[in-house]
């Protein structure tokens, strides 16, 4: 193998092309090991802030390479990369036909043959991806994804709003159903950004709203009072806030997914509403983006190959928010916060920009963190957010008081995922399917410096052609 940099190609006269090999499913030490080595092993090292992804970068000749992994002392390969049964076992193959500044990605189709990286998709090609998902989307019903087993939350709205947040927060989740008794049916939902709006209101010295009334207002309370019709939201955002959006399980989940993208919510409860007068609906699921994304993936996983759209890397299709180019003047930049950054102006950049979570990084734009609706929501724990001064506490102290030193998982919970901007569009698939990942960060591999951003609803307007 002849590393990056390195004269031998131009002394012979053989073109080497930089080719990036990634084993992105951990281990405590890897290795590649093909072809190009003498089937000798080369250490791989780990990504940055991705202890789990191992790369290395090899200097390759144009044509064709064999190559598997050692993980931990275990011959590996990987299964969605191209492979096929040789002298060596079962190996990857790459084919290497022209220069390119990083390995794309190359998926196996389902006869066992390779897929050329560097062929364009043709408009029909994309045209067959989307129809076969779009297919299987308006085919198969709400009601498969209910989990086997689990709970469904709801919020009685007479519960005060401090002891509703406190269970958002104990329960880890965005949002939960309003159940309203007396008229016997879900009125809406309480969220992450209701807290947001009432820290904002707190942080209102002309508010009206006080430490006792948290303690005794109830949802309902604080759903009608005259200060937050009058807050300074948009119509989209009260919209958002002041009504119920459901799907039945025998809706398909293409509605869900309108549903969700359309109303610019995280979830939809799914509702079972029985004919016979006298029941009460019943709350089934709370059915996200990523529930559906999981769906298609375990659906398409081994058909790859009669979807050229999800082998694409996701730099070459119209998906995510990148960091504009010099040349790209008028194009809106990416909503990014330092660390000095105040939490006033994290809570109006969430609101305002209506995303999950705002990437932080440091004077080079390198990702150090993430600042999150969810993370609001752990101030509700004690009173300290009565005592906070937004203007003056800053995300990296907000950020440590959202810090649970007692949590069994210790400070090993991931608050965020990476991807790289030549990752394939399945795996980009494959990690948003993951509970709780509304998000993907594409950093640059090594500095981890921010090149774009990838949600769920970006691959879902893709998907559907919106």
């Amino acid at each position: 193998m002849y590393p990056s940099g390195m004269d031998y190609g131009r002394e012979s006269g053989i073109v080497l092309i930089p080719t990036r090999f990634v084993w992105p499913y951990g281990g405590r030490s890897v290795y590649i090991s093909g072809s190009f080595t003498g089937w000798t092993q080369w250490l791989m090292t780990p990504l940055e802030g991705c202890p789990t992804v191992f790369q290395t970068v090899c200097s390759l000749p144009p044509g064709y390479h064999q190559y598997k992994y050692v993980v931990d002392g275990e011959w590996r390969h990987d299964e969605h990369q191209p492979f096929i049964n040789s002298n060596f076992g079962t190996v990857n193959t790459v084919l290497l036909a022209r220069e390119s500044n990083y390995l794309p990605a190359i998926v196996r189709v389902s006869d066992g043959t390779l897929h050329d990286p560097f062929r364009k998709i043709s408009a029909e090609d994309l045209q067959m991806s989307l129809h076969h998902i779009a297919v299987f989307m308006s085919t198969h019903m709400a009601y498969e994804l209910l989990p086997e087993s689990g709970k469904v939350i709801a919020l009685d709205v007479d519960l005060p709003v401090k002891q509703a947040f406190r269970i958002l927060h104990e329960q880890g989740i965005p949002m939960a159903p309003l159940w309203d008794f007396s008229k016997g049916k879900f009125v809406g939902v309480l969220s992450a950004l209701d807290f947001i709006l009432i820290m904002r209101e707190l942080g209102n010295h002309g508010s009206n709203l006080t430490e006792e009334e948290l303690e005794t207002h109830t949802i309902s309370a604080w759903k009608e009072a005259k200060s937050y019709m009058n807050r300074q939201v948009n119509e989209q955002q009260v919209a958002f806030l002041g009504h119920l959006v459901h799907a039945g399980p025998d809706d398909n989940i293409k509605e869900v997914a309108l549903k969700i993208l359309q109303n610019n919510v995280a979830t939809v409860p799914i509702i079972h509403s029985p004919s016979e007068d006298g029941l009460y609906p019943q709350l089934l699921h709370l059915a996200s983006l990523s529930a559906v994304l999981k769906c298609l993936c375990r659906y398409f996983r081994h058909s790859l190959g009669l979807l050229p759209a999800l082998q694409m890397p996701i730099c070459e299709i119209p998906v995510g928010t990148w960091v504009p180019r010099i040349e790209e003047p008028n194009v809106q930049p990416l909503a990014v916060l330092r660390p000095s950054a105040s939490l006033s102006d994290a809570l109006n950049l969430l609101v305002q920009a209506r995303v999950s979570s705002i990437p932080i990084v440091d004077e080079n734009y390198s990702l150090l963190d993430v600042y999150s609706r969810s993370d609001i929501t752990a101030l509700a724990k004690d009173k300290s957010y009565v005592h906070i001064n937004l203007d003056e506490m800053t995300i990296h102290q907000a950020l440590q008081l959202g810090e649970n030193p007692h949590s069994p998982c210790g400070n090993n919970i991931q608050r965020f995922y990476m991807c790289l901007r030549s990752d394939p569009l399945f795996k980009v698939m494959e990690k948003l399917s993951k509970p709780g990942v509304r998000r993907l960060i594409v950093v640059e591999a090594g500095s981890k410096r921010i090149e774009g951003i990838v949600s769920l609803s970006d691959i879902f307007r893709f998907l559907l052609g919106l």
